[in-house]
């Protein structure tokens, strides 16, 4: 629908306007500061490649289309090569794209722009391979060998303080990963009193995106690595779950570090490195292929809706012969058939 007047702003007071409500959201809740902080960059970004003086109703597909090629073909300073700076990588354009059709989607709903032109752009970025293998989930096997890597401590293993047992911890923050999937941020913003128990079952509230929480019991095993932990933790007036050797919260590398120092007693055959983003499709991909409900396995991921969800699910090697071999418009012929080679055995 139209807005019936259009509020002809420049695109550099629509980016400010923008800009604005996005640390608003920050603020609230709505937004994590990261994802805050890379909106207003990329909007910024944007600003700049279009024209900061044009008006934003202005712009049409083919403007959009070009903002998007130039930054595509912009340098990336993080990155470097021996002839120079690379351009932006596929992961980096998609998420410029999403950063300028959310301002865009707001513009439309603000009356800025009567037709959102992010409908008419084409430029779009793919992935090459897919998901990069740190992202993509890892197989049965690989997480089985990094879960029991992190619950046997190598022998020999001390912490830098006696008061703490940081394997102890290590393994709980792999548990919790692997098997809840929960995101980096939700992991080390959770505190000791976000963890309760009811009716005998422990029970995590997870403060999510957009100020949602969930509440996402934990299987058996998770529980009683939380209780070690805890009881191994140093009292300290600190809130957070997750304390570094120092008695500080964890912050979102510091995962990285742990996962990799498990990795590394991993054997070597069911190795792969994965990021906590990896371990999250992880979590998707075998509920989902152990047939749990998909809205049950959405509502532990704290996904808003489905079509999210699917977006997690990775494919698994050999899932489509087991698939195949146990089709379920066969399977009762598959049973008469193995009975009758039962009965000819015993003839």
């Amino acid at each position: 629908m139209r807005p019936a007047e259009v509020d002809r702003v420049t695109v550099e007071e629509a980016v400010d306007r923008y800009v604005e409500l996005v640390r608003a959201k920050t603020v609230t809740g709505g937004l994590s500061v990261a994802t805050g902080e890379v909106y207003a960059r990329d909007v910024a970004t944007f600003a700049r490649l279009a024209g900061a003086d044009r008006v934003l109703d202005d712009l049409s597909g083919e403007d959009v289309d070009a903002v998007l090629l130039a930054f595509a073909r912009k340098p990336d300073e993080r990155r470097s090569s021996p002839g120079g700076s690379l351009t932006q990588s596929a992961a980096s354009q998609a998420r410029f794209r999403r950063s300028v059709s959310a301002m865009f989607k707001h513009a439309a709903l603000a009356g800025w722009v009567q037709l959102n032109p992010m409908a008419a752009a084409t430029v779009t970025a793919r992935e090459r391979g897919g998901l990069r293998p740190q992202r993509r989930a890892l197989t049965r096997e690989q997480a089985e060998g990094l879960i029991g890597a992190a619950r046997s401590p190598a022998a020999g293993e001390v912490s830098r303080r006696r008061d703490q047992r940081t394997e102890v911890r290590d393994a709980l923050i792999v548990l919790l990963l692997t098997t809840l999937g929960p995101r980096v941020s939700e992991l080390v913003r959770a505190n000791v009193e976000d963890f309760y128990t009811n009716d005998g079952v422990r029970y995590w509230r997870i403060f999510g995106k957009g100020g949602r929480t969930r509440d996402v019991p934990l299987p058996r095993d998770v529980a009683d690595a939380l209780v070690e932990y805890l009881a191994s933790r140093p009292s300290t007036v600190e809130k957070a779950l997750l304390l570094s050797w120092r008695g500080r919260r964890l912050a979102r590398g510091d995962v990285q570090a742990v996962i990799d120092r498990v990795q590394a007693k991993v054997d070597p055959e069911h190795r792969r490195a994965v990021t906590p983003h990896g371990l999250r499709h992880t979590t998707a991909t075998h509920l989902l292929a152990d047939g749990t409900d998909m809205d049950a396995v959405r509502r532990v991921l704290g996904h808003s809706d489905l079509t999210t969800l699917g977006r997690y699910r990775d494919e698994l090697p050999g899932e489509l012969e087991v698939a195949m071999r146990t089709h379920p418009l066969l399977r009762e012929a598959m049973r008469e058939a193995r009975v009758g080679d039962a009965d000819a055995a015993d003839l």
